[in-house]
C-alpha cells in the first residue's frame, strides 16, 4: 500500500440532535473542532482528503477541502455519501477510500494501514465501526444499483454484501472509535482531551 492508493474522506453529516442542532464535526475540543482533529489524523494518510456534507459548503471553507454532496441520493443516509466520496476517489485514480464518521475524534493513526487491503472495517469492544473503513473504489457500482434499486440503506448490509472484513483494535483507556452524540458522550470525550477522563 502506498498514500497514492487510498483517499479519505471524514462523514461530517451528522447534525448533533441531541446536542442543541448544527454541524456536529464543528464542536470544539480543546480549542480544535472533532473534524480539524480527525483531519489532522486522516489527511497524513491519505493523498487528498475532502468532507462529505450537505448544504452550504461555505461552512467548511477554513479546511480547504472539496465538500461533497450527496447528489442524487441526498436523504437516503451514509451510503451515499460514502457512494459520492469513492467517486471522488475514482477521480484522483486512488483505489481505495478510507472513511471515518466526523463525530469520532479519536481515531487512532494509521488506520488505513491497518485496514488494508480494503474491504475492511474496524471494530472495538465487540463492536463494528463500518463508517470507520476502508471500501474498495470498485464498489462504486454495486453500491450506486444498491441505491437506485434497493429499499435497503443499512451500512452493515451493503458491507456484508462486499465481504467487508473486520480488524480489532484495542481498548485502553477508552474506545479509540467512542462517537459523541449525547452531551454526556461530549464531556467524556473533553475529560480525556483534558486528562481527566
Amino acid at each position: 500500500m502506498s498514500i497514492d492508493d487510498v483517499a479519505g474522506l471524514v462523514l461530517a453529516g451528522g447534525k448533533a440532535r441531541r446536542l442543541g442542532g448544527g454541524d456536529k464535526p464543528l464542536l470544539q475540543l480543546r480549542g480544535a473542532s472533532m473534524l480539524a482533529r480527525l483531519l489532522g489524523v486522516l489527511c497524513s494518510e491519505a493523498r487528498e482528503c475532502a468532507i462529505s456534507a450537505n448544504g452550504d459548503p461555505a461552512r467548511f471553507a477554513s479546511f480547504g477541502l472539496p465538500v461533497l454532496a450527496d447528489g442524487e441520493f441526498e436523504g437516503e443516509g451514509p451510503l451515499a455519501g460514502v457512494l459520492a466520496g469513492l467517486d471522488w476517489a475514482s477521480g484522483l485514480g486512488a483505489t481505495a477510500l478510507l472513511t471515518v464518521p466526523g463525530d469520532t475524534p479519536f481515531i487512532p493513526p494509521g488506520l488505513a494501514a491497518v485496514l488494508w487491503p480494503a474491504p475492511a472495517c474496524a471494530a472495538s469492544k465487540g463492536r463494528l465501526h463500518h463508517l470507520v473503513a476502508l471500501w474498495p473504489v470498485a464498489v462504486r457500482a454495486p453500491l450506486r444499483q444498491l441505491l437506485r434499486t434497493s429499499a435497503r440503506r443499512e451500512v452493515a448490509y451493503f458491507a456484508h454484501q462486499i465481504g467487508m472484513r473486520q480488524v480489532d483494535f484495542p481498548v485502553m483507556k477508552w474506545d479509540p472509535f467512542l462517537n459523541i452524540n449525547t452531551p454526556e458522550e461530549l464531556a467524556l470525550a473533553r475529560a480525556i482531551m483534558e486528562g481527566t477522563g
